[in-house]
């Protein structure tokens, strides 16, 4: 065995290791009957709290309605914008849109989620990003779709830590993805299927003296042609106990996904890669009223030892959701190898839930010409704010404060990060 291999089944193993000691409390509730999965118990109660929706309420003098019965398909939407820094410096306006609903009976139906955050500067910087994760009835499958068009510029900084935080260079180019699965429900919270995956990079340029291969010494994807196809299908398993996937009040997710780029598809290289997360949420208290919580996350990403295109491979803030990295510049670290661990700790402030906190930490480790995997940790940290946006879906408007070394940043959200 060479010593690459060797260094591929210890990256794997450890984080293979963590995320099933992480899973194994709950894994046995997957072998619950499908019809007796309750999604009742892992929802806030909301009779008792307060949103800035009630607040408008109150200040127009509009009378609550009826409650809805749990056979009721209503939608219930967040509304945020704003204005904030984003990567390769500026400002963008941002719109971003939350909807909840449900598609069947809510006793054993779960909430299904859509957003859509476009944003743009008015100049070179634009985004159409539009996310879904549909329940359908009976949480008999679970369609998890994204589409993306973004103009986006953004700086990179090679592989690993190759280069320090002020040596970064600028790309830009123009990015359009179509992700869609659909997973079949096998057993209890259990689910299986199959994706179609595309990433397309279109007028891939570097907007800085350096060029992108001279910077990274990477062979794949940085020579800067006029564009770049990764183009495959993927293997995705599931487990999923969340009841509110755009604030998980209690229940716990796992995701593996295997994903194959040949070229017969279309990509520009045969490679594959591997994605595995697992999210574990603990809640410190049984009144439903409040939010008392300490949630874990924590994911492994590598592309082996193949040809991926340097702009695919695993960097922190590109993880499927694009949750990771609080505290970070997006894509600070990338490398063939992409392991994190975060934890965050949740609490409200007003006995009504309309204001809360959190308090987070997050630990990142790649392997690079100038680092070793799980020998080398960068740690960001901070703490947010949160506002109830809309109680019915659980949406909080969050405002987070994140710091690292050399970098620190305000990063607001509407619903959680994870």
């Amino acid at each position: 065995m060479t010593h690459n291999n060797t260094q591929f089944l210890f990256d794997f193993r450890l984080p293979l290791l963590l995320i099933l000691l992480l899973c194994s409390e709950k894994l046995i509730y997957a072998q619950r009957p499908a019809n007796e999965i309750e999604t009742t118990k892992h929802l806030a109660d909301t009779s008792k709290q307060r949103d800035l929706i009630d607040i408008g309420k109150e200040i127009l003098n509009i009378r609550p309605p009826q409650t809805v019965k749990s056979t009721g398909k209503k939608v219930y939407f967040s509304f945020l914008p704003f204005s904030t820094n984003v990567p390769g410096g500026g400002h963008a306006l941002i719109t971003s849109t939350t909807a909840g609903f449900y598609l069947g009976d809510r006793s054993n139906t779960y909430m299904s989620k859509m957003t859509f955050t476009p944003y743009t500067n008015f100049g070179k910087r634009f985004g159409l990003p539009i996310r879904s994760y549909i329940w359908l009835k009976e949480n008999s499958w679970v369609i998890d779709g994204d589409i993306r068009l973004l103009k986006y510029p953004h700086e990179t900084w090679g592989i690993g830590k190759e280069h320090q935080g002020d040596q970064q260079i600028n790309l830009d180019y123009t990015y359009f993805r179509l992700y869609q699965h659909a997973l079949k429900r096998i057993h209890g919270g259990l689910f299986l299927g199959i994706g179609y995956d595309l990433d397309y990079r279109m007028n891939i340029k570097s907007t800085s003296n350096t060029k992108l291969e001279d910077y990274t010494s990477y062979a794949y994807g940085t020579d800067l042609k006029d564009n770049t196809t990764s183009s495959g299908v993927s293997f995705n398993l599931i487990y999923d106990t969340r009841a509110n996937s755009i604030n998980t009040w209690s229940g716990n997710y796992a995701n593996l996904q295997f994903r194959v780029n040949p070229t017969f598809l279309g990509s520009d290289q045969n490679w594959k890669s591997l994605f595995f997360e697992v999210r574990r949420y603990h809640r410190l208290t049984q009144n439903r009223n409040r939010q008392n919580m300490i949630a874990v996350r924590s994911f492994f990403w590598t592309v082996f030892n193949s040809k991926a295109p340097y702009l695919d491979l695993p960097n922190l803030g590109w993880d499927p959701y694009n949750s990771s990295g609080r505290g970070f510049p997006v894509s600070r670290f990338r490398g063939k190898s992409l392991y994190y661990l975060e934890t965050e700790y949740r609490r409200d402030i007003t006995r009504d839930g309309l204001f809360g906190f959190v308090a987070f930490m997050n630990f990142t480790t790649l392997n690079g010409p100038k680092n070793a995997m799980f020998e080398d940790w960068n740690v960001g940290t901070g703490a947010g704010a949160r506002i109830k946006f809309n109680k019915n879906s659980g949406t909080n408007i969050g405002i987070d404060y994140g710091i690292s070394k050399n970098h620190r940043g305000v990063r607001l959200t509407l619903g959680e990060v994870f």
